[in-house]
């Protein structure tokens, strides 16, 4: 049976997965778990030239230089420790995706559209790590930033299970994990691996399943069905759509996840599922968890966040979700699924002030 061919990002990854990504993928599992057995001092940098090499054979000389001269220019902007200045870095940097001059310089470079797709997405992803680094950096103290030297930086920066859709890991997270230097038990991590390759399996096999039969993107890529279908269907096609969304990164980022578990690192937890789900709060908190704690380290508390008035509260929370909308691409539709979100925050939020007042407590 034909699979449905209208989600571009399922199908991009997994052909992705298939010719390349996983075979490099083992190959980190392979170097990483022998330098843990043999050299578990120098297992950041065994991992960072692995990282390294794996960008230059899939992005080549070109998409490899791009993503050195992102961290090298964020990492000497870090150097005035003025945490404005490396947000304005990091979003001139972001910005140089969108322009259409360097898109089309950047296209020349590979012979298919998936290949400077493939840059775009990593380019993307690796800004992040880039800020999160260079806001550490600008955050700790003199004594402290031996641990934020710029190997660190490219340590984190090229950590391969994370590098081409992530999830994200805050470099103080992967610092501190890195450096420690547990026992090493090859009976337990082979176990961690079987274990882990079972479950992603399945929900890849669930996906798949959902991708031949049911056909959902294909519905919603076309007027007349949903012009044609009740409330009802509407509502059930909408349930499945986010369903399959978080089964579909179950799979994407449980490979990851799986990695850093054999490389001695905690990785965000997984997706929660969205039927357990009733809140735009608690579907923020708790489907992409490394995305929210970059947010909320980030961006949300250093503008006041909950602790600032409701005035600056809401805008902190209008900066976040301005940032998020973004960072995914900034269409027009993005800033209305942003907005959307930042509604459905607050009125949460604002529900729960007023439901806290002693009078409406007493009334209920």
């Amino acid at each position: 049976m034909p699979q449905d061919p209208m989600d571009f990002e399922w199908s991009y990854w997994i052909e992705w997965g298939r010719e390349r990504i996983l075979w490099l993928l083992a190959g980190h599992l392979l170097v990483s778990q022998m330098s843990r057995l043999l050299v578990e001092k120098y297992k950041p940098w065994c991992l960072m030239v692995y990282g390294m090499a794996a960008c230059w054979l899939l992005l080549g000389i070109k998409g490899f230089a791009v993503i050195l001269l992102h961290a090298a220019i964020s990492f000497a902007v870090a150097q005035f420790q003025l945490s404005l200045l490396t947000w304005l870095c990091s979003l001139i940097l972001l910005s140089t995706l969108r322009i259409p001059a360097v898109e089309e310089t950047k296209r020349k470079w590979y012979d298919t559209e998936n290949e400077y797709y493939l840059l775009l997405f990593t380019v993307s992803v690796r800004c992040l790590f880039c800020t999160s680094f260079s806001l550490e950096y600008c955050w700790h103290a003199p004594a402290q930033r031996s641990s934020h030297s710029f190997p660190w930086m490219l340590a984190y920066v090229f950590y391969y299970p994370t590098f081409h859709n992530g999830p994200l890991l805050n470099f103080d997270d992967f610092s501190k994990q890195m450096r420690r230097q547990e026992a090493f038990s090859v009976k337990t991590n082979l176990s961690i691996l079987i274990v882990g390759i079972i479950r992603i399996f399945f929900w890849w096999c669930l996906a798949e399943l959902m991708i031949h039969l049911m056909y959902i993107h294909a519905l919603y890529s076309s007027a007349l069905p949903l012009e044609s279908a009740s409330y009802w269907a509407l509502g059930g096609l909408a349930l499945a759509q986010v369903l399959f969304f978080y089964v579909k990164y179950l799979v994407l980022y449980g490979v990851p996840g799986l990695l850093l578990q054999m490389d001695g690192l905690k990785p965000p937890a997984l997706p929660c599922c969205v039927s357990l789900m009733h809140s735009f709060t608690k579907m923020w908190r708790s489907f992409d968890v490394g995305l929210h704690r970059f947010l909320v380290r980030y961006i949300y508390v250093p503008m006041g966040g909950s602790q600032s008035s409701l005035l600056g509260t809401l805008l902190s929370t209008a900066l976040t979700f301005a940032f998020v909308s973004y960072w995914h691409g900034g269409q027009s539709y993005l800033w209305y699924w942003g907005a959307l979100n930042w509604l459905g925050v607050i009125v949460e939020n604002g529900t729960k002030r007023i439901l806290s007042i002693s009078l409406i407590q007493d009334l209920i």
